[in-house]
């Protein structure tokens, strides 16, 4: 119980399922996806500000973290708000739509990913961490220059990406431009980084328990390394462009992950790619085709 009340866990986990239940009712109600990322992203911005008031101590490292999440969650779930609006609908929940158990699910998870990923932040809002800690400390710089380079990242991929899509000269292709001609997904980059700095910043203050706070990190990493990020863009890529030489050539000598020069990153060994740059197999569907084809042409017996 002591972790739940001088941490303020049980209020920031009903406030999230609260939060996320109301804009599951509406958006089931209404078939209405629209709200889906919004809601995500300003649930941050929410737990946020609410554990920094409910601490009242008002530290140096409390006002930072708590900023950084503000203009972090209002910039990015504005954004996904103005480009969901703009596409019309959210393919992501084509399946799920119109089942609302499937539907809830979805939202189910996202609960559980914002009250997760939040850990350091709530746990730096905490009364007593003020006291444990009151001046900034080397791990505060090293997070907070994270942070910045990871919101800087995912900020600018964001929007070169959507200007580059809403130019009909782009029609059909992919994105290389700008943070996008080193890194096949520079957002992701920069989303994994800036809560890698959250939780460095945390470990100022973090006491037994609180180490739980790791989670958040490593959690935003296993959904984009492997469930609904990197994964399911590298498979419609691939599908879409396999035969596009260029685009084969762009996948060889890009980092999917971290920011390299093509050149450097070209040379780069398979197992170097792999170990270093999160270049996983899981990622490769080039060839896919050529093996369904293999599959379904019939056997020839041999006489």
């Amino acid at each position: 119980m002591w972790i739940l009340d001088e941490n303020n866990l049980a209020i920031c986990a009903i406030v999230t399922v609260a939060m996320q239940f109301i804009f599951f009712l509406i958006a089931c109600t209404c078939k209405f996806d629209k709200v889906t990322d919004f809601a995500g992203g300003t649930n941050f911005v929410v737990l946020a500000v609410l554990t920094f008031f409910l601490a009242e101590t008002y530290s140096t490292r409390q006002i930072i973290i708590t900023v950084f999440v503000v203009v972090w969650g209002l910039r990015l779930s504005g954004y996904l708000l103005y480009r969901i609006i703009k596409i019309g609908e959210d393919k992501r929940f084509d399946d799920k739509r119109e089942n609302c158990l499937k539907f809830a699910g979805f939202w189910v998870f996202q609960a559980v990913w914002v009250f997760t990923v939040s850990l350091p932040v709530i746990f730096i809002n905490a009364p007593a961490s003020a006291l444990k800690s009151t001046s900034i400390t080397p791990q505060d710089i090293v997070g907070i220059v994270f942070f910045a380079i990871g919101l800087f990242s995912e900020t600018f991929a964001d929007f070169q990406k959507f200007g580059f899509r809403n130019n009909p000269i782009n029609k059909g292709k992919w994105c290389d431009k700008g943070l996008w001609k080193v890194s096949r997904h520079p957002n992701y980059f920069g989303e994994i980084t800036l809560w890698i700095g959250v939780f460095i910043m945390s470990t100022s203050i973090l006491v037994d328990a609180q180490w739980v706070a790791v989670l958040s990190p490593v959690f935003t990493m296993a959904i984009l390394l492997f469930l609904s990020g990197i994964p399911l863009l590298e498979q419609k890529s691939d599908e879409r462009y396999r035969k596009n030489e260029d685009y084969v050539t762009y996948k060889k000598r890009t980092s999917p992950l971290i920011p390299f020069p093509p050149p450097v990153y070209g040379v780069f060994p398979s197992f170097l790619k792999c170990l270093c740059c999160c270049e996983f197999p899981l990622y490769n569907h080039l060839n896919e085709e050529e093996e369904v084809i293999r599959t379904d042409q019939p056997h020839v017996a041999l006489a």
